[in-house]
């Protein structure tokens, strides 16, 4: 098959879904299909396009697969949702000029946030051909008015519409977990709720593997043996870190102990100034993505926390990276919700309610203090890993659900 493929980061953008998306397209690949990719110029780490990339609006590559068009991505401040909100309608609008430019195709994979990016898949739908499978990696406008962030009652009904508008214009929308099949159907009329499909996100094992907890990168942090509580990823407003702030308030006489914050994100101003003077709390940048492995293993228990009301909108992916370098994790998160179902089902992590710092604390000193159930739960969780979400699989179920779309059979990958 020839497919378009439409999403805000590629590599080698850091972004977790822009990892997500390049390495579905990698897989496609590598199963004989040529792909043609549009996405944003890279600009996810400093929320500006990296300097490297910097003095064209528009740029077009030749890969071996295909070809991958990136447009300028109008980054602006995350904290003001209109200034964000008019990025990404600018972002959309070059990229929708972009995609609308090429051979015909037999589908288009649309991938969101931001939504806008549904219509454009549409759009390149109606001029290139193929049906359009829209992938929601969270549910907006969900996250933001749970956080906050939009609560003007018209915006509110405005983004609502699109959101209904974009996901019936496809013909399959795909979501990460059964809480957001439940949450995207509910949105779309009786006849049309068949279209919402389940396709988690993965990790690959290979290039994330267990590892030492001596790791160069805890020694360029300056932490020695201590147990180091570890949080990586976006610090954003929907990640409740208020929780692991608190934590490590609590934790204060535990010199055995140190909070390493590994990220960047529009909340980290915010998470730094409630951590002063807090001597046990470390923050340290994103790492280049071949010292993930590194960084991941430099951590003895990992935290997920995300804000109360979020559990059936979005499904952290740091989630199976963790599980795959093998240590264990405490997520604090909505009960019955999809991240919680995986701590149950692969054993490498405990769930508690979200913002219940009195549980979180408890849970994180249950595996501090309990070495050996530490290293079994990180066997679990890689084993589970290993067995259950892989790369190849992924991208077998979309090669699937657009030869499904086509009604015609999936044809075996290339030996």
């Amino acid at each position: 098959m020839r497919l378009a493929v439409v999403c805000p980061h590629f590599a080698p953008d850091s972004a977790p879904t822009g990892e997500v998306i390049t390495r579905i397209v990698v897989e496609l690949a590598a199963r004989g299909h040529e792909l043609h990719v549009v996405t944003a110029l890279p600009y996810y780490e400093h929320h500006r396009v990296d300097s490297a990339w910097r003095g064209a609006p528009v740029r077009r590559e030749r890969t071996a697969w295909g070809t991958v068009t990136r447009v300028h991505p109008f980054p602006t401040d995350k904290t003001s949702l209109p200034r964000r909100a008019a990025g990404f309608v600018a972002f959309c609008t070059l990229a929708g000029a972009a995609g609308a430019v090429g051979h015909r195709v037999d589908g288009v994979l649309a991938m969101s946030p931001p939504l806008p990016l549904g219509l454009v898949g549409w759009g390149m739908r109606v001029v290139r051909g193929g049906p359009l499978v829209f992938n929601v990696q969270d549910v907006f406008p969900d996250v933001a008015i749970e956080l906050g962030k939009l609560t003007d009652p018209r915006l509110i009904a405005a983004a609502r519409r699109l959101e209904r508008v974009t996901y019936r214009r496809a013909d399959a929308v795909t979501v990460l977990s059964d809480d957001l099949r439940e949450n995207v159907a509910a949105k779309l009329p009786a006849a049309e709720r068949r279209k919402v499909r389940v396709i988690p996100n993965f990790v690959d094992p290979e290039a994330i593997r267990p590892a030492d907890r001596d790791t160069a990168y805890r020694r360029e942090l300056g932490i020695g043996d201590q147990t180091v509580v570890l949080y990586a990823g976006n610090v954003g407003f929907s990640q409740s870190l208020d929780v692991v702030v608190e934590a490590a308030r609590r934790l204060l006489h535990r010199t055995d102990i140190v909070f390493v914050v590994n990220g960047g994100g529009s909340g980290l101003a915010e998470v730094q100034a409630r951590a002063a003077g807090l001597p046990n709390v470390r923050f340290a940048p994103y790492q280049p993505r071949e010292r993930l492995a590194e960084v991941l293993a430099t951590g003895d228990v990992h935290v997920v926390p995300l804000r109360k009301g979020l559990g059936r909108s979005s499904v952290p992916s740091k989630t199976y990276s963790i599980l795959a370098a093998g240590r264990p994790f405490v997520t604090s998160i909505d009960p019955g919700t999809e991240v919680e179902r995986i701590a149950s089902a692969s054993g490498g992590g405990t769930a508690v309610p979200p913002d219940d710092v009195d549980a979180f604390v408890a849970a994180l000193e249950k595996l501090v203090d309990d070495e050996p159930q530490r290293r079994e739960m990180g066997r679990r969780g890689r084993a589970w890993v290993e067995r259950a979400v892989s790369p190849a699989s992924v991208a077998q179920a979309y090669e699937a659900l657009f030869a499904e779309l086509h009604g015609r059979p999936v044809t075996a990958a290339p030996a």
